[in-house]
């Protein structure tokens, strides 16, 4: 009589717990097609517990995230653990990006990535070392052989740091699908980020379209909303009229230490219908820049502000979304009332809902003034020609159709050997760069090998001399001109001076600058042997360690600094240790 209650509370519980499992591997594989495997990694870190301080798939500049930033306490020097046995597949030092990186491969199918790092394990910084010796240059991009670098899991490949494009200390962490090389986002994979906290909606718009290309012209009106804890409303009835877009602004945290973070997905539905969904499960790199059409780019450059769009542009190649109904483009016309509601979710399933009412109108909708341009189809290659200069915009430039204007301005006084020439606008993001041909004027024929296209900003573009024009590739619109470079890079010494004693000291430093076209190379030679000198771009910083090719004595070093114009500059003194 007693045997039958505990037997059913035992499958009970045993149905419960199963279910409660189930639970949290759908969460973290929520909208996933793909089946990933959760066990086989452990964390990068031995950091209990983990917290983030950049999100997979978050908005930054010009780029969706591509991994999670792990915090590391604002400390250097936390030793990164092999998250699964593989083997080092590339090693990679960088002036900027990643700084110094190594990526593992793994019999999964899987790459895992570690970025910004401090200084890697003994074993491995001596093979990259030596390479860097035997190529003569501190930047390196090397795919070792599979049996050169084999790791388990659990081992010692490196200390967490701050080296490259790094904004403080901190472990950047990415896997990637080995053969097609998309980034996937890393929680899916059992890579746990204590979080029960839904997302926070801290803004609604509403874009008028009314069968035009969005562009910064496109009348906007925000949505008063309120709200926490993952619900949320409008503060007052919505009426609109003709086609519309929405765009919102949303975050997320986690548990613990957790910074201002993206979200996992996006989901608009309307009268219980979905529309619209966008889920940041994985990306190619070379769709990456189309946050930008993601976004509602004009407001970002002008206000840092992050709307994303829940209507996706023709021209926008990213794969992350699905469901979509007229593009996610809504026609109020019919003068109903319609029910919507965003549901926004994290990448452990917590959700915050926002559902609203739209009392659909049935008058004539007033289109925005747009000025008179040209034309240019986004699928197409497009060319604008005059005398003065050549553009072309190759295929898959443009992510909508483009109301092209250009202006011809005067030449800037100085250093300046064209008129200023106004490509359309910086609020229309493109793709990829487009080809730009200035004619010169007046350029004197030992100066053209100097000459380079800059934006009125001073910014550099790059460039080449050809049969009386400059031709260079800029990535966004602007303001250009003519100008040359040729002014040497500084170089200015920090702790050596001609004559000094080095002894009791680790390296020498120096800080390294150029005024337009940007440093090409660097190369110290002690004693007319080539050393490495290290560089970390966001502090101006070019150092070398001194170690056992240096003994004790006198020495003399060289420094030789180039630009990309071939300015060069040289600091010769002598120095002992």
């Amino acid at each position: 009589m007693i045997k039958k209650p505990i037997l059913y509370l035992f499958k009970i519980s045993l149905f419960i717990c199963f279910s409660i499992t189930a639970y949290f591997v759908q969460a973290q594989q929520i909208f996933s097609t793909n089946k990933y495997p959760i066990t086989d990694f452990r964390q990068p870190l031995d950091i209990t517990p983990p917290a983030l301080a950049g999100s997979f798939g978050e908005i930054r500049g010009n780029h969706f995230h591509s991994g999670i930033d792990f915090r590391t306490n604002q400390r250097e020097g936390y030793p990164v653990y092999a998250v699964a046995d593989g083997y080092i597949s590339r090693l990679r030092v960088q002036n900027s990006g990643f700084g110094q990186a190594l990526y593992i491969n793994h019999p999964n199918g899987f790459t895992t990535v570690y970025g910004h790092l401090q200084r890697f394990s003994p074993k491995i910084a001596t093979i990259v070392k030596n390479l860097e010796y035997e190529k003569k240059t501190f930047e390196i991009d090397e795919f070792p052989d599979a049996t050169l670098i084999p790791v388990r899991k659990g081992e010692i490949i490196a200390w967490s740091g701050n080296r490259g494009s790094s904004g403080g200390p901190h472990l950047h962490f990415e896997i990637r699908d080995t053969k097609t090389e998309e980034t996937i986002n890393p929680q899916f994979f059992g890579i746990n980020i204590p979080d029960n906290i839904p997302p926070i909606i801290h803004g609604l718009y509403v874009y008028r379209l009314n069968g035009k290309t969005f562009n910064e012209f496109t009348p906007k009106q925000a949505i008063g909303i309120t709200g926490a804890s993952g619900n949320y409303k409008t503060t007052a009835p919505v009426s609109l009229t003709g086609e519309v877009g929405f765009g919102i602004v949303v975050t997320d945290r986690h548990n613990g230490l957790s910074g201002t973070n993206g979200v996992y997905s996006i989901q608009l539905e309307l009268d219980g219908k979905m529309i619209y969904t966008s889920a940041l499960e994985r990306f190619a790199f070379e769709n990456s820049k189309a946050i930008n059409a993601h976004i509602d780019y004009p407001t970002y450059l002008n206000t840092k502000r992050s709307i994303q769009k829940s209507f996706v542009d023709p021209g926008n190649p990213l794969k992350i979304y699905s469901g979509l109904i007229n593009s996610g483009k809504i026609n109020f016309n019919d003068g109903a009332v319609h029910q919507l509601r965003y549901i926004i979710t994290d990448a452990k399933g917590n959700s915050a809902v926002l559902p609203f009412t739209v009392n659909a109108g049935t008058a004539p909708v007033l289109l925005a003034t747009i000025p008179s341009g040209t034309i240019y189809p986004y699928g197409k290659v497009n060319e604008f020609n005059n005398e003065d200069i050549k553009v072309i915009f190759p295929q898959g430039t443009l992510y909508n159709d483009l109301n092209f204007i250009y202006k011809k301005l005067p030449q800037p006084a100085g250093n300046s050997y064209s008129a200023m020439h106004q490509i359309h606008n910086r609020y229309t993001p493109l793709h990829v760069g487009f080809n730009l041909w200035i004619k010169a004027d007046a350029l004197p024929e030992n100066l053209r090998s100097k000459a380079l296209i800059v934006s009125t900003g001073g910014s550099s573009q790059g460039g080449v001399y050809e049969n009386g024009y400059v031709k260079a590739t800029p990535k966004s619109f602007g303001t250009f001109y003519i100008a040359t470079d040729t002014i040497a890079p500084r170089i200015t010494p920090v702790n050596i001076s001609n004559g000094k004693s080095m002894a009791g000291l680790s390296k020498m430093t120096f800080r390294i600058s150029d005024n337009l076209s940007g440093i090409k190379s660097f190369n110290g030679y002690i004693d007319g042997k080539w050393v490495l000198m290290e560089f970390d771009t966001k502090t101006a910083t070019l150092w070398h360690s001194f170690d056992e090719r240096t003994s004790a004595g006198k020495h003399n070093f060289e420094l030789v600094v180039t630009d990309l114009k071939e300015n060069t500059r040289h600091y010769n003194i002598s120095f002992s240790r």
